[in-house]
């Protein structure tokens, strides 16, 4: 036992812990967009999708697995970045992009910068739309949750605050994905460019997908 926890508390250890709970949330982000983007069907869909989620014995063990995921891959990536920071106490006197082989960009290099946003946003989201405003359908229990997103965004300063945090959602999975693999030693010079393009489309379609939301029930999709 005691073996298993040096492993993984050794930089490959943890690197592999945060490639596997890295890809759990990218399943969890995949999901939760699907279920979201009935909201383009109208308050009737989306308050069923909603109601169903919410009656579902195994949302609460569901939602406890997800939060130890989400909160055992925040503390291992900032004791590895510490760790990383500690081993190199003089930075760089100048960063330069090492030409096209490269795998630096701007998402590798705020990795921690973006996963900081995102955990705050994520508290700021819960805050937001779990614990939020409950209102209910007209004669029904059924809580009206179109009603609260079409509230919430029709305010312009939370549809922008809500699109930049999905960019930097982008940003981070665009790395993120193949890095992931990377670190569980199942890339291969073969498969490095596919890898590669499979991040960067997760990246457009979850970012993306996320961030028209709001964009459209501003635009197009408030109630009267």
């Amino acid at each position: 036992m005691a073996t298993r926890l040096t492993v993984l508390s050794s930089s490959v250890g943890m690197k592999v812990v945060i490639a596997l709970t890295g890809l759990a949330m990218v399943g969890f982000l995949l999901m939760h967009l699907a279920g979201n983007l009935l909201v383009f069907a109208g308050p009737a869909t989306f308050n069923h999708y909603s109601q169903v989620l919410v009656g579902n014995p195994l949302l609460v063990p569901a939602e406890l697995g997800l939060l130890g995921i989400l909160f055992v891959h925040v503390y291992k990536t900032i004791r590895m970045y510490l760790a990383n920071r500690a081993a190199r106490p003089v930075g760089y006197r100048e960063k330069k992009w090492t030409g096209h082989t490269s795998r630096k960009s701007i998402a590798s290099t705020t990795m921690i910068f973006s996963g900081l946003v995102i955990f705050a946003f994520l508290a700021l989201h819960l805050g937001t739309f779990k614990y939020g405003a409950h209102y209910t359908m007209a004669g029904t229990e059924t809580r009206d949750l179109y009603r609260l997103v079409t509230e919430v965004f029709s305010q312009p300063a939370y549809v922008v605050f809500y699109v930049v945090c999905m960019v930097l959602v982008g940003l981070h999975l665009r790395h993120g994905f193949s890095s992931a693999f990377q670190s569980l030693g199942a890339e291969h010079p073969r498969y490095t460019n596919r890898l590669l393009l499979i991040g960067r489309i997760l990246a457009v379609v979850v970012g993306g997908g996320f961030a028209l939301i709001p964009v459209w029930v501003y635009l197009v999709g408030r109630r009267p």
